[in-house]
């Protein structure tokens, strides 16, 4: 394609639709400017700081749902107030399912659908990534029914955690809209940049990410800087949502977090974005403003559309 103009770029990648996968498989050697991020909305791989501190190494999930689960609970509770990332082994998602779900985002056509990048008009940075919002079915539902207990499991201890009277039928009205989507970010000529996805913290009340061995999620570690997230072989990510900042008032943590895209290979991430239905009142659980002795966050009515 060699070099090119924003008009050139906008009319091939939106109103054309071939995305930015097909800025990629043209052969383009430079990241248009409209993807080129400001300075400090960069990241520099050299300037992150070790992760160790403040990430701990998986949590084995096994036997989280039997009758000795104290310490594998108490383990969840402290990484998700901590950091509000954490991985997790032994999840009950098979490696089958999972290297079938990477394939499938790995080689789906998806450039139909790119996000913000391809409705986004205004002075916003583009992100250099494919987002989709719909996996094949047969895929979705075995990474879904995988994922179901831990879901469960997960939320339960987080909430219960809390030291406030929670109820079954509340578990299950704050985990019962599941989304999978999935996320495809080819080989940007200059990762240094740009960003694939920008920072953000996720809506949802959990986000269970499953990562390639690709590398490149960054999380904020409130004013220290960024870290990595490291890719670990048959671990799945988790990460605290604003759903469940806001039900826990404030004491499990929604993170900013942001991805970088690899110079020489197509990176996928799949998450599954746990959430209450629209229209569901939120708030801190009854009990904790009164414990905390204060009212971090006030009651508001939940929403959340999927583009698609």
């Amino acid at each position: 394609m060699g070099v090119i103009d924003e008009s050139q770029v906008f009319e091939f990648v939106v109103k054309k639709g071939n995305g930015v996968k097909g800025l990629t498989d043209s052969g383009l050697t430079s990241v248009p400017p409209r993807y080129v991020h400001p300075l400090e909305e960069r990241i520099d791989r050299k300037k992150t700081i070790d992760a160790s501190p403040f990430l701990g190494p998986p949590i084995n999930l096994a036997g989280l749902e039997g009758e000795n689960n104290g310490a594998i609970a108490n383990a969840l509770c402290k990484a998700a107030t901590k950091l509000g990332f954490f991985q997790v082994v032994n999840h009950g998602v098979s490696v089958q399912v999972m290297e079938r779900v990477k394939h499938a985002a790995l080689t789906r056509e998806v450039t139909r659908m790119e996000g913000l990048l391809e409705h986004d008009i205004h002075e916003r940075r583009r992100g250099y990534a494919v987002m989709a919002s719909r996996m094949p079915v047969h895929a979705a539902l075995d990474y879904l029914k995988g994922a179901n207990k831990m879901i469960y499991g997960i939320m339960g201890s987080l909430l219960r955690g809390l030291d406030v009277e929670v109820e079954d039928s509340a578990l299950s009205l704050h985990t019962e809209a599941k989304a999978v989507n999935m996320n495809f970010y080819p080989p940007c000529p200059n990762p240094e940049l740009t960003v694939g996805v920008g920072r953000h913290s996720d809506l949802a009340a959990l986000t269970i990410l499953l990562q390639d061995d690709i590398g490149g999620l960054y999380v904020k570690v409130e004013e220290n800087g960024w870290i990595e997230i490291p890719p670990i072989e048959g671990a799945l990510v988790i990460n605290v949502g604003d759903t469940l900042e806001i039900l826990s008032n404030g004491r499990h943590k929604s993170a900013e977090h942001r991805v970088i895209a690899s110079s020489t290979q197509a990176r996928v991430s799949v998450p599954i974005f746990v959430s209450p239905r629209p229209q569901t009142m939120i708030g801190p659980l009854s009990g904790l403003p009164e414990k905390d002795g204060k009212t971090v966050y006030k009651h508001l009515l939940f929403f959340w559309r999927v583009h698609g």
